[in-house]
């Protein structure tokens, strides 16, 4: 999938809560507000064409925050510039999810 490729709404508003940080299924259920059952099968179409890339947390970073392991996200190069070409197509994404300010040293 290259740059030109077409996202759905869906899609690019995943992929852009994922760019702005909020790295795991849950946190980008929370800020989009989607259900599961349209975020985890859209994760893994963004996964299965290279726009994101997943990694399962430690076992025991989660058994000591008690809770389930995490599995991480994070977008790779081919999904920042399908993202960007998304922007251009849904240009409320950046209002809908901003990116977090950078603090510059």
């Amino acid at each position: 999938m290259g740059a030109e490729a077409k996202l759905s709404h869906t899609a690019a508003l995943i992929l852009r809560a994922i760019s702005a940080g909020y790295i795991y299924g849950f946190s980008v259920m929370e800020m989009t507000g989607l259900p599961s059952g349209t975020v985890y099968p859209a994760m893994r179409r963004l996964e299965r064409d290279g726009l994101i890339q997943s990694k399962w947390e430690a076992e025991s970073i989660a058994t000591a925050e008690q809770r389930p392991p995490r599995k991480y996200y994070k977008v790779m190069r081919a999904g920042k510039a399908t993202l960007d070409a998304s922007i251009k197509r849904y240009p409320l994404l950046e209002k809908m999810i901003p990116l977090p300010e950078v603090e510059h040293v």
